[in-house]
């Protein structure tokens, strides 16, 4: 399974877990493994069917170019990586 890492944003969702096993093969999988184990998780990821704008994904290291479509294996390390305000 591959390991998902929660950014501390989203962790309200997660009841304060930062980091949980989700089965599957693609990014939408995995993103569908959260919902069922923290149901709102893809309100908070997706929106009309792609990522929101705002959010990124990295797998084993490396930001997703392919979307919800992004292959993930067993042992990969997936992060949500919410956009950061501010500036000057």
């Amino acid at each position: 399974m591959a390991t998902v890492f929660i950014p501390p944003m989203m962790q309200k969702l997660t009841n304060g877990v930062g980091q949980v096993e989700i089965e599957g093969k693609t990014l939408r999988q995995i993103v569908e493994g959260l919902e069922v184990v923290f149901p709102g998780t893809k309100k908070w990821l997706v929106e009309d069917d792609h990522l929101r704008p705002g959010v990124a994904a990295a797998v084993d290291g490396e930001t997703v170019s392919m979307g919800l479509i992004s292959a993930v294996e067993p042992n990969s390390e997936v992060h949500f990586i919410p956009a950061l305000g501010g500036g000057a």
